[in-house]
């Protein structure tokens, strides 16, 4: 048997392993919640994420995965992560990592011959091409939140300054200019 039709067919318990993985990177408390509640509403982190691996997964399984089918599983993940000053950036994006020691040991049985090595290894670059296409959307998110803060920081002292009466509004139209 194939090992991409082998993983396929056992791809909830593959997920339901990496899911689980993802989750522990948070506090205890907040793994054990994002484990345990199945509520959408109540769990949009969880619920999220369980969605993005589990279609991650299903794109990389393909022969020619797309980059931008990559990039939409990935994408929400990302951005709740990215926002999350827990992580640095290198945990932010070390998910889709996990996936390698999973399929690792749950394969290792499978691994005795020359093609089902060359097929892994196949596989696992395209986890890599994942990461990488993580990280840029991680380094977009940061940009776009430090972008906003310096803004923010920027408004706020022009209002203090405004308040203290030290910003005068030049106008457009002054002689001499």
């Amino acid at each position: 048997m194939g090992l991409e039709k082998l993983l396929a067919e056992n791809k909830n318990v593959i997920i339901k392993k990496w899911f689980e993985q993802v989750v522990d990177t948070y506090p205890s408390d907040t793994s054990n919640f994002l484990k345990k509640q199945k509520d959408p509403f109540a769990n949009p982190v969880g619920n999220t994420t369980r969605q993005s691996l589990d279609s991650l997964f299903d794109e990389i399984l393909k022969k020619n995965p797309d980059k931008e089918a990559i990039r939409a599983s990935i994408d929400p993940v990302i951005r709740i992560r990215a926002v999350q000053t827990m992580f640095s950036p290198s945990q932010a994006v070390s998910f889709p990592y996990f996936l390698k020691n999973i399929i690792r040991d749950y394969l290792q049985n499978e691994l005795k011959d020359t093609d089902s090595l060359k097929t892994l290894l196949e596989f696992e670059l395209k986890i890599d091409m994942a990461n990488l296409i993580a990280f840029d959307i991680f380094v977009q998110c940061r940009e776009t939140v430090w972008g906003l803060r310096a803004n923010h920081e920027k408004t706020k002292i022009y209002k203090a300054f405004s308040r203290a009466g030290l910003v005068e509004e030049i106008p457009e139209n002054r002689p001499g200019l």
